[in-house]
């Protein structure tokens, strides 16, 4: 009994001592003397022996109290399942690897693509073909011909009605007849003081109009190589001219602020269109409708009556300069391009549809032709183009500046297709002509030679260039 009680009092201290796994090392010699004088002694029973293990063992509310005194939560083996958690994050984290991956090699794909745009000069080669959105069937266009024969910038071009040939003006007052298939200069016309602005070939009559600077309006004759008509009556620089299909019709816009309707033959004015407030840049005559439409650089666009000029509508969408304005073939309406946007209007009434977007500062030419490729030159030097149902763009190029001119002077002034719609011409401030057409499926286009071909021009024509620097200078003071 005495063994009995000094058990009781050594175990009454170990669950009243906080840290029991402490009190139990320290006592585990008494415990086995215990068990060795138990044996020694024969006593053995069932109540010593629960009794001994119900008191080495605390309860269940007495191990909380001691745990939630020590700030330990208790541990539920049924609870402990974190290897499949463990899983879970790190297949989490390979999927976030594996999107960092893909997203670094597109990344990688679309700066090549950008490279390949500078050295190419095309727009894209392989989002556009992979895309389910591009259904566009158009095939792009390279730069095949460098035309250089005028000594200044050259602000205009035209193409013969035949296709046999096409004419441009210049600021060296000069204008020049070149051959459509072989580039070559067949003829030139001298006779205007100043920069012109635009030439018109007529479609029903060999006869060639031109405007410019020098606020004339000239017609020459392609039988006779002459100038048989001028039209006096602008008080500022010439602009731009347009040719009614059907009528012996010409209409003039110019710095004067006035748009102004000629009778071709007896060279008088029919009426004086007065409404603009600043430069009148471009001029149209509809075909089915006695209309004419006019854009300024006071962000503008007008429609008038030919009849009795009079006017019939304003439209202010523009927030800046109109440089240019076309009118389709294919649909009644008409397209105007300013330094902010493009857009299409509905024809006679002047209601807007819809804006082609995607390009990069002034626009100062616009170009369609029938398989619905619309092309638009601006002061960047690029050419950009788009489809024209669709209004996305399919290709832009980039050509690099000629010998003999500057970095800065890479400005469009004016683009144009022949009469098959299968080359463009562009009027360049290099000084050059350069001649664009659409590559086939079957030919191979390689960068190679492309920049043998440019090469090759820099060498051929580099010390000519270098040689009229001093006659030059003179024309460029004129600019």
């Amino acid at each position: 009994m005495d063994i009995n009680k000094s058990l009781k009092n050594n175990l009454g201290l170990l669950l009243k001592s906080k840290n029991t796994n402490n009190a139990i090392n320290k006592n585990k010699k008494f415990v086995q003397s215990f068990f060795n004088i138990k044996t020694n002694l024969g006593y053995q029973t069932a109540t010593s022996n629960s009794f001994f293990q119900n008191s080495l063992e605390p309860s269940e509310s007495e191990n909380k109290t001691l745990l939630n005194k020590k700030k330990i939560a208790p541990i539920n083996e049924k609870e402990v399942e974190y290897e499949p958690n463990l899983n879970i994050k790190k297949e989490e984290e390979k999927k976030q690897k594996n999107s960092l991956i893909l997203k670094l090699e597109q990344n990688k794909k679309l700066v090549q693509l950008e490279k390949s745009k500078l050295n190419n000069y095309d727009y894209n080669d392989e989002e556009d073909s992979n895309s389910n959105n591009s259904k566009l069937k158009h095939s792009k266009w390279k730069l095949y011909k460098i035309i250089a024969g005028h000594t200044g910038w050259v602000r205009c071009i035209d193409v013969d009605p035949s296709n046999k040939f096409f004419v441009t003006g210049s600021n060296d007052r000069v204008i020049k007849f070149w051959d459509l298939a072989t580039g070559k200069l067949k003829l030139s016309y001298t006779g205007h003081i100043n920069t012109i602005r635009k030439i018109e070939l007529s479609k029903r009559n060999p006869y060639l109009f031109s405007c410019g600077e020098d606020k004339k309006i000239k017609c020459w004759d392609l039988e006779t190589n002459k100038a048989i008509r001028q039209y006096h009556g602008h008080l500022s620089g010439v602009y731009s001219i347009s040719l009614h299909p059907n009528l012996d019709v010409l209409v003039s816009g110019g710095r004067d602020c006035v748009a102004r309707v000629w009778d071709m033959r007896s060279r008088q004015q029919i009426s004086c269109l007065e409404g603009h407030t600043n430069t009148v840049y471009s001029v149209k005559m509809q075909e089915n409708e006695p209309q004419i439409i006019t854009g300024s650089s006071d962000c503008t666009i007008k429609l008038w009556d030919i009849r009795n000029g009079q006017l019939l509508n304003t439209l202010t969408h523009h927030k800046k300069c109109i440089r240019d304005l076309l009118i389709p073939n294919k649909e009644y309406s008409f397209i105007s391009a300013g330094a902010d946007d493009i857009k299409i209007w509905n024809c006679p009434e002047g209601k807007y549809i819809r804006s082609i977007k995607g390009s990069q500062g002034i626009i100062n030419s616009i170009a369609l032709n029938r398989d619905g490729v619309f092309v638009c030159g601006g002061e960047d030097g690029r050419l950009f183009l788009w489809d024209y149902d669709t209004g996305e763009i399919f290709q832009k190029i980039k050509v690099p500046v000629q010998p003999g001119s500057m970095e800065c002077e890479t400005q469009i002034f004016e683009c144009k297709f022949d009469i098959t719609d299968t080359r463009l011409i562009t009027a360049s401030c290099d000084k050059t002509i350069k001649m664009f057409k659409q590559i086939d499926e079957e030919d191979d286009y390689d960068e190679e030679e492309e920049e043998e071909k440019i090469d090759r021009f820099k060498n051929r024509y580099g010390i000519n260039l270098d040689e009229n620097d001093e006659g030059d200078e003179s024309d460029e003071d004129d600019e």
